[in-house]
């Protein structure tokens, strides 16, 4: 059984970082592309960034290009979103993905396991 469990969100002042965490059981890690979406109150679930298996592809969603990164820790089962310059419009519930590509992280339809999310509120 795939779990994906997130950490580190929490409430933050506008400018200001968080770093979320999601530790990842029941897949073979290294063989998955992994990634963040989000969802914020009263609109859809988007992409935010992806990772490929191996580290050396990324996406970024243009909202969050420059002050988000990605990264992952195939050795800890883990991927995580460094979040800069945070702003209000990032407020959302930030879930973790697991995918067999990184494009498959574009969209939400094919992405095959989900963690339970973590609330992340930037206040102005």
């Amino acid at each position: 059984q795939v779990q994906l469990i997130e950490s580190g969100g929490g409430l933050v002042q506008a400018g200001g970082s968080l770093r979320l965490s999601c530790a990842a059981s029941g897949l073979t890690f290294s063989s998955y592309a992994m990634g963040w979406f989000r969802q914020a109150p009263g609109k859809e679930r988007e992409s935010v960034a992806a990772i490929s298996w191996h580290g050396g592809i990324t996406y970024y969603a243009d909202s969050v290009k420059g002050r988000f990164t990605i990264s992952r820790d195939n050795a800890k089962n883990t991927v995580y979103l460094q979040m800069n310059s945070l702003k209000p419009g990032d407020t959302a519930v930030y879930y973790c993905a697991a995918a067999l590509s990184v494009a498959s992280l574009y969209s939400e339809e094919k992405v095959g396991s989900w963690g339970q999310g973590t609330q992340v509120t930037v206040s102005s």
